[in-house]
């Protein structure tokens, strides 16, 4: 493992250039030394303005056509724990595409209520018994909301499905925090045990993340978030193995509906995606404050950010500026 900390603030923050070995050598390809002398140029002073003009940042992982190109840890821990916010949902939605290649789900146009049966006297609406799997993972239940800022606390399952419906079920989007509680119950259920220990077996397990936190959000690493954006990429393909069918992970990250806010891109099955005239165009996870997993197939790119969870930070959006002004552009000379 290379560690540049030359010319930083602090000993303790510290970039990780082209790992020929590290804690990912048995997801990642292996870079050789050529290959790392590039990634060392490309990426050169990308930590340095980090810590002298993105403080919001706290962490970034870079990976191009399989192999670690860069890693930014402003604690010096690749290990730690990370607020992943609504990063979350999209990983949510890779679980439930396990679940539907497992046949545990029948398939994306399943009533909810087939798979849940104790809710449905929950809901007196009948449009709710049409309700369906794919409309969860679309944000387009139907449901009321009022949270213009997509920040508002999830409901309980059985409260979120209780709920007024004001549309049609698939005839408009909109950002629903209490779809990730509902999402979660149905792959607990239709899993037939705790949704951590799903995770745990069929994700954790295959791509080595380190168990994660569930405390009131998501918390896990940076570089393990990128692994999600990793097997994403690869069509839902790991070490060889389909964790996820081909034809979900591409359907996760397609335009199933025009979106809108709160980040204003259309919307995939929990995936969020800008506009492109690519075949195949990238798409991204996005958590409040500044939480990214960003995928571009075109260039091989996964791209997965942290920074402090806070309002300031939201405001700032320098991950956002990070992405765009300088991982992307280091990219771009590999």
């Amino acid at each position: 493992m290379n560690f540049h900390c030359n010319g930083l603030r602090r000993a303790a923050l510290c970039i990780v250039l082209a790992l020929a070995t590290s804690h990912a050598a048995a997801q990642w390809r292996t870079s050789t030394p050529a290959e790392q002398a590039l990634d060392t140029a490309a990426f050169q002073g990308v930590a340095e303005s980090i810590v002298g003009e993105l403080p919001d940042v706290q962490s970034a992982v870079v990976a191009l056509r399989g192999r670690v190109v860069f890693e930014y840890y402003r604690d010096g821990s690749v290990d730690t724990l990370r607020e992943q916010q609504s990063v979350s949902k999209s990983a949510l939605s890779i679980l439930a595409g396990v679940a539907l290649g497992q046949g545990r789900i029948a398939g994306l146009d399943q009533p909810v209520v087939a798979l849940v049966p104790e809710w449905a006297a929950l809901n007196p609406d009948p449009r709710a018994a049409s309700i369906t799997v794919r409309h969860l993972l679309t944000m387009t239940a139907g449901f009321e909301i009022n949270d213009p800022t997509g920040t508002a606390a999830p409901l309980a399952p059985r409260e979120g499905w209780a709920r007024r419906l004001v549309a049609d079920p698939g005839q408009k989007f909109a950002y629903d925090n209490s779809v990730v509680t509902l999402t979660t119950a149905v792959v607990e259920k239709v899993a037939g045990m705790p949704f951590a220990d799903y995770a745990r077996q069929e994700l954790g397990v295959p791509l080595g993340i380190k168990e994660p936190g569930y405390r009131r959000v998501l918390q896990a690493r940076t570089v393990d978030m990128a692994k999600l954006g990793q097997l994403m990429l690869q069509k839902g393909m790991w070490e060889g193995k389909q964790l996820v069918p081909e034809s979900f992970a591409l359907a996760a990250a397609r335009q199933q509906n025009a979106g809108g806010p709160p980040v204003g891109l259309r919307y995939g099955f929990m995936w969020w995606v800008p506009p492109s005239d690519a075949e195949r165009p990238a798409f991204l996870a996005s958590g409040y404050a500044g939480q990214f997993i960003w995928v571009n197939p075109a260039l091989e790119v996964v791209i997965a950010v942290n920074s402090t969870v806070s309002p300031q930070s939201q405001q700032r959006g320098q991950a956002f500026q990070l992405i765009r002004q300088r991982l992307y552009p280091a990219v771009l000379q590999r």
